[in-house]
């Protein structure tokens, strides 16, 4: 049974991965889910476990508009209210920049950031004109590399830089008496199917180029396309940090998850500040 400070918690890409790790910690918290993903038939371990009391599964592909928005209302019916939007679906094509067609670059996008759009919308409106009281919080899933753009994901990065941008400036806009919070996670790499398998990784063939192992592009290529292997951070204890972090009010706009996040940022920062100085000359004497 829900306890009486219980949340009811969106999940998007709920199938695998933080998806899936998020929806089993907050089950076992004794919250409600409402668990999206393509194929529902993936958590009907879960179902199998907790009542329909607590969790909802529904079918979502993000692409379609019309589908996110009968999916939150399938969650009000239920559950009257959503108070967390996990807004995790999302895929990556392993490619060089030159070796991704562009029909598959689309398709990230349409995912990754479009539909990760989409549902940021509908959940301010539900946040906002559903919820009684009003409020809600909003997790947006990024990654380092949309802070740190990584060779050989630079579509999946290019989502992810533009889906920080815009969540950003959501944040701006929302009037604070509705109550909304929205916090950008930055995810390092942690041990999943998306980086131990095939689940979240469409790799393409070597752009014709790039075959030199010594390049960049190779080195991370084989990185993420390797044979399944112990990688990365404990899915379940960043699912615990996740679950924490919507529980809790002061955190900042972004929060980088994993001591390898926080390193890749730092760098990237430290890169930004020194091309930042070197270019002071260059805007001396503009006005």
């Amino acid at each position: 049974m829900a306890s009486v400070d219980s949340k009811v918690w969106f999940v998007t890409g709920a199938s695998s991965g933080l998806g899936r790790a998020v929806v089993e910690h907050t089950l076992a918290q004794g919250e409600r889910v409402v668990a999206t993903l393509r194929k529902p038939q993936a958590l009907d371990d879960l179902v199998a476990r907790y009542p329909t009391t607590q969790l909802l599964v529904l079918p979502l592909d993000v692409v379609s508009q019309p589908a996110i928005t009968s999916a939150f209302a399938a969650a009000i019916a239920k559950f009257s209210r959503v108070d967390v939007v996990y807004n995790n679906a999302g895929f990556a094509e392993v490619a060089e920049v030159e070796g991704t067609p562009d029909a598959d670059a689309r398709s990230v996008f349409e995912v990754n950031f479009w539909g990760a759009a989409n549902v940021s919308r509908e959940a301010v409106r539900v946040f906002r004109d559903v919820n009684v009281p009003r409020g809600g919080r909003l997790l947006q899933v990024s990654s380092v590399v949309g802070v740190s753009a990584m060779p050989a994901v630079g579509y999946y990065s290019a989502t992810k830089y533009a889906l920080e941008g815009l969540s950003q400036a959501l944040a701006g806009e929302l009037d604070p008496t509705w109550g909304i919070t929205v916090t950008i996670l930055e995810p390092g790499v942690f041990n999943t199917r998306a980086i131990t398998g095939t689940d979240g990784m469409h790799a393409h063939a070597v752009h014709p180029a790039y075959v030199a192992e010594s390049l960049p592009s190779a080195q991370a290529r084989a990185f993420f396309t390797g044979s399944a292997r112990d990688v990365g951070g404990d899915p379940e204890k960043a699912a615990r940090a996740i679950h924490a972090i919507a529980r809790t009010a002061n955190v900042g706009l972004r929060v980088p998850l994993g001591l390898d996040s926080i390193a890749g940022i730092e760098a990237q920062l430290e890169s930004v500040r020194k091309d930042v100085e070197a270019a002071k000359g260059w805007s001396a004497d503009l006005k």
